[in-house]
C-alpha cells in the first residue's frame, strides 16, 4: 500500500529512529527549518545542549491531521531532514495512525439526527461492541450508521479517542442567541497571524489556538466573537484576567460595559457576553457545583476557554454537554502536566492554529528574550538540611534556600531602571524577598482591588519591582515588564515556565530585549526540575545560558545587559 523507500538526503539535522524518537542536532544549519517542519506533529521530550529528542505519538499525529496536515506532508518532512534512511516501518505506521482519524464521523442525519457514520464498516462493528460505549449509542439505522444519543456527543468522542479511533465531528453547531458584535479597528488592525488563527478556528468550528503570551490571544477571541455575532461565555483563570478581557472588549469591539457581565466571587451577572472564572464555577457546595448553571443560563453561540491548558476537571465534564456550541480554546502551550491533552482534543477540539514563538518574535510582535539559569552553591548548613529532609520536602528546601536572596538582589540591581517581576511558588520565600527587596507582593490572598492598584502602579512605572506568586502565571497584562527572576516553581512544570517567560515577552516601547532568569540550587533536585521545565521553551527555539552565581555578583553577564 505504502511505497516509501525510507531514504532521505544525507547530512540532514534529524535522526529518525524505529522507536518513534526523533533526534535533532541543534547546531546543524538546517536545525531551525527542521524544528518548524516537525513541530506540528512531534512532541519535544528532552532538550540538552546539542541534541533534542522528539517523539511521535498518536495524539500528536491526530492533531496534525485535524489541522489539515496529511500523512504525505509528515513523511516528506521526515525524509527531507533525516540524516540516515528512515525506517520504512515507521513511515507506514505514521500513515496508518493518521489514517485512523476520521474513519468514524459524527454527522447530523436529516432523517435520524445525530449519528456515528463509518467510512470503514469494520471499525464501526469493532467500536460498537466495546463496553466503553455502553449507553452512548442507539440503534443501527444502516450498514454504516448508528444513532448517537445527542447528550453523549462529547463523552462518545472521549471514549473513541481512548479506543484509538478518534471521530471527526462534522455534526455542526447551533448558532445560539444572536447578539451583534463588531470589531472597531480604529488605529489598529488584526495582525496577519491573528486573522489566520480566526480563519482556521472558524473553518473547523471548534478547537484550540496556540499563541505565545503577549501575541494577542484576547484579540483572536474578540475577532471570533465578532464572526459569531452571538451571545458568548468567556471562562478565565481569575477576576483580574476577566476584567482585562472586559477592558479589551470595550476598547476593541462594539460591546459596551453594560453588555458584558462578570460572574465571579464578587459579582453574579449574566449578560449577552458573560465572563466567568474557573474558580467560581468549580466551587463545591453540598457535594455539587451550583454555579455550573451559568452554562445553561443563556443560549450561548460561543464558549471561549482562556488558558485552556489549565481547564479544571469539572469544566471538562460540563463541556462534554456543550458539543453543539462553538468552543474556542486559547493557550500559549497545550502541555498539561496531568496528561489530559486528549480531553482538550476531544472536548474543546483539535489544535487549529499554532504559531511558533520565534516566528512571532522575528516579526517584532513579541520581544526577543535572553534566558539564563543562575546556579548557586548552598551553604554547608543548607546542604545538610537538604540531605536530611524527607524526599517530598527536598525540592522546597532547595528552592527556598536563603542563599538565593543576594543573587536576586544583584540581578535586580543589574537591571535597575527596568520593570522587574520576581516570581516564586512558596509564600514564605516570597514574603522574605518582599522585605529583602523592599518591593510589594501580590499573592492569592491579595484582594482584587489591591492587585489592580499594584498592577496599575507597575504599568505606570511608579513601581519598578513586584514580587508575585503563582497568580502571576496567568493572563496578567504587564506590557513593560522586561525582567523576570524565577526563584521557585511548581516542580518541573513546563506549562508554568512558558507562562512565566510570557510575562516579559510583550514588545517594549524602545525595542529592548527581555531577560528571564531562573535561580537554581546546584547539586539538588532543583536543577533536575529546572531542566524539565525548560523543555517547552527549547521546543520554541529558546536557549538557556547557565552561569555561576559568582558571575552575577561580578562583571555583567553579557554585552546585551
Amino acid at each position: 500500500m505504502h511505497r516509501w523507500e525510507g531514504t532521505s538526503v544525507t547530512g540532514g539535522p534529524l535522526i529518525v529512529q524505529s522507536d518513534k524518537t526523533l533526534l535533532l542536532e541543534v547546531d546543524h544549519p538546517d536545525a531551525l527549518a527542521c524544528r518548524m517542519a516537525i513541530a506540528p506533529f512531534a512532541e519535544l521530550e528532552r532538550s540538552p545542549e546539542h541534541v533534542h529528542t522528539y517523539r511521535l505519538t498518536p495524539l500528536g499525529l491526530w492533531n496534525a491531521r485535524a489541522a489539515g496536515h496529511d500523512a504525505e506532508s509528515v513523511v516528506d518532512a521526515l525524509l527531507r531532514f533525516s540524516r540516515y534512511p528512515v525506517p520504512h516501518a515507521l513511515l507506514v505506521d505514521v500513515a496508518e495512525t493518521m489514517d485512523r482519524y476520521g474513519r468514524l464521523q459524527l454527522v447530523n442525519d436529516p432523517a435520524h439526527g445525530l449519528v456515528l457514520h463509518a467510512l470503514d464498516r469494520a471499525v464501526l462493528v469493532e467500536v460498537a461492541k466495546s463496553k466503553k460505549l455502553a449507553g452512548m449509542l442507539g440503534a443501527q439505522v444502516g450498514p454504516d450508521t448508528i444513532l448517537v444519543h445527542a447528550s453523549e456527543r462529547g463523552r462518545l468522542k472521549q471514549a473513541l479517542l481512548k479506543l484509538g479511533w478518534p471521530a471527526e465531528d462534522l455534526a455542526g453547531y447551533v448558532d445560539g442567541e444572536a447578539h451583534p458584535i463588531a470589531l472597531h479597528e480604529d488605529g489598529w488592525a488584526l495582525r496577519s497571524y491573528q486573522r489566520e488563527a480566526v480563519e482556521h478556528f472558524w473553518a473547523g468550528g471548534s478547537g484550540v489556538v496556540v499563541l505565545p503570551c503577549g501575541a494577542g490571544k484576547t484579540l483572536v477571541g474578540a475577532a471570533a466573537m465578532a464572526q459569531a455575532s452571538a451571545t458568548t461565555l468567556i471562562l478565565v483563570t481569575n477576576t483580574v484576567a476577566g476584567r482585562q478581557w472586559k477592558r479589551e472588549l470595550v476598547a476593541r469591539t462594539s460591546l459596551t460595559e453594560e453588555e458584558i457581565g462578570e460572574y465571579s466571587g464578587d459579582r453574579k451577572e449574566i449578560r449577552p457576553v458573560t465572563i466567568a472564572t474557573y474558580q467560581i464555577l468549580t466551587t463545591r457546595r453540598n457535594g455539587g457545583f451550583p454555579h455550573l448553571d451559568v452554562f445553561g443560563a443563556r443560549d450561548w453561540g460561543l464558549v471561549v476557554y482562556d488558558e485552556v491548558h489549565l481547564l479544571p476537571a469539572p469544566i471538562f465534564r460540563f463541556t462534554a454537554d456543550l458539543q453543539a456550541r462553538r468552543r474556542l480554546g486559547l493557550t500559549a502551550t497545550l502541555v498539561r502536566e496531568d496528561g489530559r491533552e486528549g480531553d482538550v482534543f476531544s472536548l474543546i477540539g483539535p489544535k487549529r492554529y499554532d504559531a511558533p514563538w520565534k516566528d512571532i518574535e522575528s516579526q517584532g510582535w513579541i520581544a526577543p528574550a535572553s534566558c539564563v539559569e543562575v546556579r548557586v552553591t548552598l551553604t554547608e548548613a543548607e546542604r545538610m538540611a537538604y540531605a536530611t529532609a524527607e524526599p517530598e520536602e527536598r525540592y522546597r528546601v532547595a528552592a527556598t534556600a536563603r542563599t538565593k536572596l543576594p543573587i536576586v538582589r544583584a540581578l535586580a540591581q543589574r537591571h535597575r531602571g527596568d520593570q522587574i517581576l520576581v516570581i516564586g511558588g512558596y509564600l514564605d520565600q516570597l514574603h522574605e524577598l518582599s522585605t529583602y527587596l523592599d518591593a510589594p507582593i501580590v499573592q492569592g490572598a491579595t484582594t482584587n482591588k489591591e492587585r489592580e492598584r499594584l498592577f496599575d502602579a507597575f504599568r505606570a512605572g511608579e513601581l519598578s519591582t513586584l514580587v508575585i506568586s503563582r497568580v502571576g502565571n496567568f493572563s496578567i497584562d504587564l506590557p513593560e515588564a522586561a525582567v523576570a527572576i524565577q526563584v521557585s516553581g511548581t516542580f518541573g512544570s513546563r506549562q508554568e515556565e512558558a507562562q512565566r517567560l510570557g510575562r516579559v515577552l510583550r514588545p517594549k516601547s524602545d525595542g529592548r530585549q527581555a531577560h528571564f532568569y531562573t535561580v537554581v540550587a546546584r547539586d539538588t533536585i532543583d536543577t533536575e526540575y529546572a531542566a524539565h521545565r525548560q523543555r517547552f521553551l527549547a521546543e520554541q527555539g529558546y536557549g538557556y545560558t547557565i552561569v555561576d552565581a559568582d558571575d552575577v555578583l561580578g562583571p555583567p553577564l553579557s554585552t546585551t545587559d
